[in-house]
């Protein structure tokens, strides 16, 4: 039996998962698939071990541009989600300046200063 087929399959799920998702998806439920494929696939590459037969070679080159798909799309999704959390921690911070404008003011200009010798 062809040991790359259930390493092919659980590659192939990712691909079309990654395929699928959209801005508009829910972010939280796809995530969770993805580490559940993520760890699969990982658990499924440990038990590959040389010498590979001429089908299970073949089966290994066809998976290379799948794993290079996964691969970009892992990192835009990555870099999607980073700038997202940079943009709700500049919108606290900006909610924060708005509701209390003067917290931060470290200057007296304007005061007076009473000082007896």
């Amino acid at each position: 039996m062809n040991r790359l087929v259930p390493l092919y399959k659980a590659t192939d799920a990712l691909h079309n998962l990654l395929q699928k998702i959209g801005p508009s998806t829910q972010r939280e439920e796809a995530i969770a698939e993805i580490t559940s494929l993520l760890d699969e696939r990982e658990q499924l590459l440990a038990q590959v071990k040389p010498p590979y037969s001429e089908e299970e070679q073949k089966l290994g080159r066809a998976l290379l541009p799948l794993d290079q798909g996964i691969e970009k799309k892992l990192q835009t999704l990555f870099a999607e989600l980073k700038s997202e959390m940079k943009a709700v921690k500049k919108q606290k911070t900006s909610n924060v300046k708005y509701t209390n404008p003067y917290q931060n003011v470290a200057n007296f200009d304007g005061a007076f200063l009473d000082q007896k010798k």
